[in-house]
């Protein structure tokens, strides 16, 4: 029987280095389009460096995982008609030519954590009920590594994939990281929201009728559905409180007063707050589960990851009209 074994171990050894290298700055780096389309079981380079050219063009593909699920694909899509392209949620030639050739950069760059990054402070664990949140000076990260993924748009397992040795825990240390940070970037006031209930999207225009960016979205549920109709913006918040009210009635939660939750990247709402002229607590905002957007439900509001509704947040014009269908 040791026999046997000991061939398989050398099987794998040689093998597990292999799968690793794969997800390499150059594997991704370099990645370019083949006949077998990346999937959604598999951290693969080609759908790493698509999302993350996606997130660049702000055609947003949700949290970058490297597995090219349903919010990557609807943003494929979507890219795709901006184009003028046959989009069917396929890399085409045509589609990753105008991927690539769109942008020049490199899908992955090398990251020095700095001294703001380690300093948090970061929660032990963050609590399950909304009530025992009330209490919490700041709802913020519960590691470096959280804090790092969301920074990059990254999903922490793609965080670690890619940086097998880090360690997460120090300033100074390098890692490889998406390259989505733009701050130099000139984008237009955004005056116009179009979002979709059925494709869970969210599209943002400016005064031209240009398309600015495209969100995947959660929107509301069968049991507390999000209101269709035209309505306006009422308010922009960053770093917001929340407050909720038992009127709401969410379920699992069995507070009988109103009570306020301080802010922070894992607080309810999220990094943003955008109030909509609905009424009853209806608006936009983040989300502490960046990879359930878009596939899971909300209590009727509209859900975005953090980075995407701070993005929103930042060009949106304080009299934009909102369209929900």
């Amino acid at each position: 029987m040791l026999r046997l074994w000991i061939p398989l171990l050398l099987c794998l050894a040689v093998i597990t280095p292999a799968v690793a290298a794969d997800l390499t700055a150059d594997a991704v780096n370099g990645a370019e389009l083949r006949k077998r389309q990346p999937s959604e079981e598999k951290m693969d380079p080609v759908a790493i460096r698509a999302q993350v050219l996606l997130d660049r063009a702000h055609v947003s593909p949700g949290e970058i995982d490297g597995r090219f699920g349903d919010n990557a694909r609807q943003a494929l899509a979507a890219f795709a008609r901006t184009k003028g392209l046959a989009g069917d949620a396929k890399l085409t030639p045509e589609v990753w030519d105008a991927l690539v050739r769109g942008d020049s950069a490199p899908a992955i760059v090398s990251y020095t954590i700095s001294r703001d990054d380690v300093k948090g402070p970061f929660l032990e664990k963050l609590p399950k009920r909304m009530e025992d949140m009330k209490d919490l000076p700041r709802v913020g990260y519960t590691s470096l590594r959280e804090a790092l993924a969301e920074k990059f748009h990254m999903s922490e397992a793609l965080l670690r994939a890619l940086n097998p040795k880090a360690g997460f825990d120090k300033a100074g240390e390098t890692i490889t990281v998406a390259n989505v940070l733009k701050p130099d970037e000139t984008v237009p006031e955004i005056t116009r929201l179009d979002i979709d209930k059925q494709s869970e999207t969210v599209q943002a225009f400016a005064k031209d009728g240009k398309l600015v960016a495209v969100f995947p979205a959660t929107v509301g549920s069968d049991d507390k559905p999000t209101p269709v109709g035209s309505f306006k913006v009422d308010s922009i918040d960053a770093n917001p409180n929340y407050r909720y009210n038992p009127d709401y009635k969410f379920k699992g939660v069995k507070a009988r007063k109103a009570f306020d939750i301080k802010p922070g990247p894992n607080n309810p709402v999220g990094s943003y707050w955008i109030g909509l002229s609905i009424g009853n607590g209806y608006g936009i905002h983040g989300t502490a589960e960046p990879s359930k957007v878009g596939k899971s439900e909300s209590h009727g509001c509209v859900r975005l990851t953090n980075w995407d509704v701070a993005f929103l947040g930042q060009h949106l014009s304080k009299k934009a009209v909102v369209e929900l269908r």
